[in-house]
Protein backbone atom coordinates (compact mmCIF):
# COMPACT_ATOMS: atom_id res chain seq x y z
CA UNK A 1 0.00 0.00 0.00
CA UNK A 2 1.58 3.34 -1.04
CA UNK A 3 0.85 6.56 0.15
CA UNK A 4 -0.06 9.63 -1.95
CA UNK A 5 2.35 12.39 -2.13
CA UNK A 6 -0.03 14.83 0.43
CA UNK A 7 0.08 12.15 2.74
CA UNK A 8 3.83 11.68 2.46
CA UNK A 9 4.26 15.77 2.47
CA UNK A 10 1.76 15.99 5.80
CA UNK A 11 3.76 13.14 7.74
CA UNK A 12 6.92 15.09 7.12
CA UNK A 13 5.53 18.02 8.52
CA UNK A 14 4.33 16.06 11.76
CA UNK A 15 5.82 17.16 14.99
CA UNK A 16 7.35 13.69 15.41
CA UNK A 17 9.30 13.49 12.14
CA UNK A 18 10.22 17.42 13.16
CA UNK A 19 11.88 15.88 15.99
CA UNK A 20 13.48 12.92 14.64
CA UNK A 21 14.60 15.08 11.51
CA UNK A 22 16.50 17.55 13.84
CA UNK A 23 17.87 14.82 16.05
CA UNK A 24 19.69 13.53 12.94
CA UNK A 25 21.19 16.91 11.64
CA UNK A 26 24.87 17.02 12.60
CA UNK A 27 24.57 20.46 12.91
CA UNK A 28 22.70 20.56 15.64
CA UNK A 29 24.64 18.05 17.59
CA UNK A 30 28.00 20.15 16.42
CA UNK A 31 26.22 23.68 17.82
CA UNK A 32 25.12 21.82 21.21
CA UNK A 33 28.69 20.64 21.32
CA UNK A 34 30.68 24.19 20.64
CA UNK A 35 27.64 25.87 23.24
CA UNK A 36 28.73 23.10 25.80
CA UNK A 37 32.69 23.32 25.18
CA UNK A 38 32.20 27.21 25.29
CA UNK A 39 30.23 27.85 28.85
CA UNK A 40 30.61 24.37 30.52
CA UNK A 41 34.66 24.50 30.16
CA UNK A 42 35.01 25.80 33.38
CA UNK A 43 33.37 22.82 35.01
CA UNK A 44 35.66 20.17 33.03
CA UNK A 45 38.46 21.02 35.52
CA UNK A 46 37.95 17.42 37.33
CA UNK A 47 38.33 15.51 33.94
CA UNK A 48 40.78 18.02 32.47
CA UNK A 49 42.18 16.84 36.18
CA UNK A 50 41.92 13.48 35.38
CA UNK A 51 43.15 12.98 31.50
CA UNK A 52 46.22 14.83 32.65
CA UNK A 53 46.80 13.94 36.25
CA UNK A 54 49.27 15.98 38.52
CA UNK A 55 48.47 19.58 36.34
CA UNK A 56 47.66 22.41 38.76
CA UNK A 57 46.04 24.50 36.45
CA UNK A 58 44.12 22.33 33.85
CA UNK A 59 41.67 24.88 32.69
CA UNK A 60 42.81 28.08 30.99
CA UNK A 61 41.07 31.46 32.79
CA UNK A 62 42.82 34.19 31.31
CA UNK A 63 39.72 34.58 29.60
CA UNK A 64 36.44 33.18 29.38
CA UNK A 65 36.30 30.42 26.26
CA UNK A 66 32.93 33.06 25.41
CA UNK A 67 35.07 35.77 25.20
CA UNK A 68 37.91 33.91 23.11
CA UNK A 69 35.05 32.59 20.75
CA UNK A 70 33.77 36.17 20.08
CA UNK A 71 37.11 37.44 19.56
CA UNK A 72 38.43 34.40 17.20
CA UNK A 73 35.03 34.69 15.15
CA UNK A 74 35.72 38.64 14.65
CA UNK A 75 39.00 38.01 13.60
CA UNK A 76 38.07 35.57 10.65
CA UNK A 77 34.76 37.71 9.60
CA UNK A 78 36.73 40.69 9.31
CA UNK A 79 39.48 39.00 7.07
CA UNK A 80 36.95 36.34 5.41
CA UNK A 81 35.17 39.47 3.96
CA UNK A 82 38.04 41.56 3.06
CA UNK A 83 39.35 38.27 1.52
CA UNK A 84 35.94 37.66 -0.07
CA UNK A 85 35.51 41.67 -1.54
CA UNK A 86 39.03 41.96 -3.03
CA UNK A 87 38.85 38.10 -4.08
CA UNK A 88 35.66 38.29 -5.63
CA UNK A 89 36.98 41.90 -7.16
CA UNK A 90 39.52 40.02 -9.11
CA UNK A 91 38.06 37.30 -10.22
CA UNK A 92 35.70 39.41 -11.95
CA UNK A 93 38.42 41.68 -13.78
CA UNK A 94 40.57 39.02 -14.93
CA UNK A 95 37.60 37.27 -16.79
CA UNK A 96 37.09 40.74 -18.51
CA UNK A 97 38.20 41.71 -21.66
CA UNK A 98 40.43 44.34 -20.34
CA UNK A 99 41.88 42.30 -17.00
CA UNK A 100 42.28 38.90 -19.36
CA UNK A 101 45.92 39.52 -19.50
CA UNK A 102 46.40 40.12 -15.77
CA UNK A 103 44.94 36.43 -15.29
CA UNK A 104 48.31 34.64 -14.97
CA UNK A 105 49.86 37.36 -12.94
CA UNK A 106 47.09 37.58 -10.33
CA UNK A 107 46.37 33.62 -10.22
CA UNK A 108 50.38 33.60 -9.02
CA UNK A 109 50.56 36.67 -6.95
CA UNK A 110 47.39 34.45 -5.18
CA UNK A 111 48.78 31.38 -4.86
CA UNK A 112 52.74 32.77 -3.53
CA UNK A 113 50.20 34.28 -0.77
CA UNK A 114 48.70 31.00 -0.11
CA UNK A 115 52.10 29.12 0.30
CA UNK A 116 54.00 31.83 2.17
CA UNK A 117 53.54 30.40 5.88
CA UNK A 118 51.23 32.95 8.01
CA UNK A 119 53.85 33.23 10.91
CA UNK A 120 56.48 34.53 8.19
CA UNK A 121 53.54 37.50 7.56
CA UNK A 122 53.05 38.21 11.73
CA UNK A 123 56.42 38.27 11.69
CA UNK A 124 56.89 41.28 8.70
CA UNK A 125 53.88 43.03 9.60
CA UNK A 126 53.78 43.58 13.33
CA UNK A 127 57.01 46.29 13.08
CA UNK A 128 54.48 47.97 10.86
CA UNK A 129 51.61 46.84 12.65
CA UNK A 130 52.50 46.52 16.10
CA UNK A 131 51.02 43.69 18.02
CA UNK A 132 47.40 42.64 18.27
CA UNK A 133 44.88 42.03 15.72
CA UNK A 134 46.07 43.91 13.12
CA UNK A 135 48.79 41.40 11.87
CA UNK A 136 46.83 38.54 12.12
CA UNK A 137 44.30 40.10 9.68
CA UNK A 138 46.67 40.83 7.06
CA UNK A 139 47.90 37.31 7.40
CA UNK A 140 44.81 35.72 7.69
CA UNK A 141 43.31 38.14 4.41
CA UNK A 142 46.11 37.11 2.18
CA UNK A 143 45.95 33.34 2.86
CA UNK A 144 41.55 33.49 2.14
CA UNK A 145 42.39 35.51 -1.16
CA UNK A 146 43.47 32.57 -2.89
CA UNK A 147 41.00 29.84 -2.92
CA UNK A 148 38.05 33.01 -3.25
CA UNK A 149 39.44 34.28 -6.46
CA UNK A 150 40.11 30.51 -7.68
CA UNK A 151 36.52 29.87 -7.28
CA UNK A 152 35.45 33.64 -8.28
CA UNK A 153 37.42 32.50 -11.77
CA UNK A 154 35.92 29.11 -12.50
CA UNK A 155 32.82 30.14 -11.83
CA UNK A 156 32.21 33.02 -14.08
CA UNK A 157 34.88 30.78 -16.60
CA UNK A 158 31.92 27.94 -16.40
CA UNK A 159 29.01 30.20 -17.68
CA UNK A 160 28.32 28.98 -21.55
CA UNK A 161 28.64 31.70 -23.92
CA UNK A 162 25.80 31.05 -25.84
CA UNK A 163 24.29 32.46 -22.05
CA UNK A 164 25.87 35.31 -22.63
CA UNK A 165 25.07 35.97 -26.24
CA UNK A 166 21.28 35.29 -25.69
CA UNK A 167 21.50 38.03 -23.21
CA UNK A 168 23.03 40.49 -25.19
CA UNK A 169 21.08 39.67 -27.84
CA UNK A 170 17.94 40.44 -25.47
CA UNK A 171 19.11 43.89 -24.69
CA UNK A 172 21.62 43.44 -21.47
CA UNK A 173 24.33 45.80 -21.08
CA UNK A 174 27.89 44.19 -19.87
CA UNK A 175 27.50 45.37 -16.49
CA UNK A 176 23.52 43.88 -16.36
CA UNK A 177 24.86 40.53 -18.17
CA UNK A 178 27.73 40.20 -15.30
CA UNK A 179 25.43 41.03 -12.47
CA UNK A 180 21.78 39.28 -13.79
CA UNK A 181 23.43 35.88 -15.33
CA UNK A 182 27.21 35.45 -15.18
CA UNK A 183 27.26 36.26 -10.92
CA UNK A 184 23.78 33.94 -10.14
CA UNK A 185 25.19 31.09 -12.11
CA UNK A 186 29.11 31.29 -10.94
CA UNK A 187 27.10 31.69 -7.47
CA UNK A 188 27.44 28.02 -6.17
CA UNK A 189 31.44 28.32 -6.77
CA UNK A 190 31.78 31.70 -5.16
CA UNK A 191 30.15 29.75 -2.44
CA UNK A 192 32.23 26.85 -2.34
CA UNK A 193 35.52 29.22 -2.11
CA UNK A 194 34.25 30.96 0.85
CA UNK A 195 33.81 27.78 2.03
CA UNK A 196 37.45 26.96 1.58
CA UNK A 197 38.33 30.26 2.78
CA UNK A 198 36.66 30.99 6.06
CA UNK A 199 37.47 27.25 7.01
CA UNK A 200 41.21 27.42 6.06
CA UNK A 201 40.79 31.00 8.59
CA UNK A 202 39.28 29.79 11.73
CA UNK A 203 41.93 26.95 11.91
CA UNK A 204 44.81 29.90 10.95
CA UNK A 205 43.18 32.74 13.11
CA UNK A 206 44.76 30.82 16.22
CA UNK A 207 48.12 31.94 15.47
CA UNK A 208 47.43 35.16 15.27
CA UNK A 209 47.97 35.01 19.18
CA UNK A 210 51.30 34.74 18.51
CA UNK A 211 51.11 38.00 17.44
CA UNK A 212 49.11 39.34 20.99
CA UNK A 213 45.46 39.10 19.33
CA UNK A 214 42.59 37.95 21.26
CA UNK A 215 41.39 33.94 20.24
CA UNK A 216 41.08 30.67 20.80
CA UNK A 217 44.53 30.30 20.31
CA UNK A 218 45.60 32.21 23.18
CA UNK A 219 45.08 28.84 25.50
CA UNK A 220 47.04 27.18 22.96
CA UNK A 221 49.66 29.46 22.38
CA UNK A 222 49.79 29.51 26.56
CA UNK A 223 49.45 25.92 26.67
CA UNK A 224 52.51 25.42 23.73
CA UNK A 225 54.42 27.84 25.99
CA UNK A 226 54.22 26.16 29.27
CA UNK A 227 53.99 22.71 28.74
CA UNK A 228 50.57 22.48 29.76
CA UNK A 229 48.64 20.12 27.20
CA UNK A 230 45.50 20.70 28.62
CA UNK A 231 45.24 24.15 27.22
CA UNK A 232 46.30 23.10 24.09
CA UNK A 233 43.27 20.56 24.14
CA UNK A 234 40.89 23.23 25.09
CA UNK A 235 41.65 25.44 22.68
CA UNK A 236 42.28 22.71 19.67
CA UNK A 237 38.72 21.56 20.58
CA UNK A 238 36.72 24.40 20.62
CA UNK A 239 38.39 25.52 17.26
CA UNK A 240 37.69 21.89 15.69
CA UNK A 241 34.15 22.44 17.19
CA UNK A 242 33.54 25.68 15.05
CA UNK A 243 34.87 24.61 12.01
CA UNK A 244 32.74 21.81 11.81
CA UNK A 245 29.93 23.23 12.40
CA UNK A 246 30.91 26.55 9.91
CA UNK A 247 31.53 23.71 7.65
CA UNK A 248 27.70 22.37 7.95
CA UNK A 249 26.36 26.03 7.63
CA UNK A 250 28.10 26.59 4.39
CA UNK A 251 26.91 23.13 3.23
CA UNK A 252 23.39 24.01 3.82
CA UNK A 253 23.62 27.37 1.96
CA UNK A 254 25.26 25.08 -0.97
CA UNK A 255 22.18 22.91 -1.13
CA UNK A 256 19.84 25.74 -0.89
CA UNK A 257 21.86 27.79 -3.63
CA UNK A 258 22.37 24.74 -5.98
CA UNK A 259 19.96 25.16 -8.99
CA UNK A 260 17.46 22.30 -9.46
CA UNK A 261 17.18 21.56 -5.50
CA UNK A 262 14.29 19.42 -4.54
CA UNK A 263 11.73 21.48 -3.18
Amino acid sequence: MTLSRGAMRADRGSPLAIVTGLARSPGLWLTAALLAAVFLMPKAAPLMRWVFPGDPRPVYTRASFFELTLAHVELVAISSLAAAVIGIGLGIFVTRESGREFAAMVGAIAAIGQTFPPVAVLALTIPVLGYGAAPALVALCLYAIFPIIAATVTGLRAVPSSVREAATGMGFAPRGVLWKIELPLAFPFVLAGLRNAVIINIGTAAIGSAAGALSLGSPIIEGLSASNPAYVLEGAAVVALLAMLTDRCFAWLEDFARPGRPE
